[in-house]
């Protein structure tokens, strides 16, 4: 089995218990509100929303995928931690086991956020994932993260 990981580091203006709860705790109802040109759904199919809970994101037609499944290892809301593996679904191409992801979001002393996201990536027999190869996923989930962001500079009632 093979193994890659990459780490990314996002800066934001917005506190970490405001993004925490808009972009983990309420995914699955803001998410598709924000993003309905991408996501269709997003389901808690297994579990209450915590550790050990299963989530499916269904995308719309006539996108690369059409849904993936994800387990939640680990969700923390006092350290804003959140850890889960991708189950199943079109992410996960032939060469790929499984990929797991570390999110944690700390305080700035701005009293904005640093977001670090790690991913690793499980492969099958010698595969090697180069980071290239995943360009693609990490521009989707920036692009989730700013919509996200905007959203709650736009509003700044909301996930107080």
């Amino acid at each position: 089995m093979g193994f890659a990981s990459f780490t990314d580091e996002y800066t934001s203006a917005v506190a970490p218990s405001r993004i925490f709860k808009a972009s983990i705790l309420d995914s699955h109802n803001l998410i598709p509100k924000l993003l309905p040109q991408g996501i269709k759904s997003i389901e808690i199919i297994q579990g209450d929303g915590g550790a050990g809970s299963i989530k499916q994101v269904n995308f719309i037609d006539g996108r690369d995928f059409s849904s993936v499944k994800y387990h939640i290892d680990e969700l923390n809301e006092d350290k804003y931690t959140y850890n889960y593996t991708l189950l199943e679904g079109d992410a996960l191409v032939e060469n790929l086991e499984k990929i797991t992801y570390e999110v944690k979001f700390e305080s700035l002393p701005s009293g904005g956020t640093i977001s670090k996201v790690t991913s690793k990536y499980y492969t099958k027999g010698d595969f090697m994932l180069k980071e290239e190869d995943i360009k693609s996923g990490k521009e989707k989930v920036l692009m989730m993260y700013k919509v996200v962001e905007a959203y709650l500079l736009q509003n700044p009632d909301a996930y107080v």
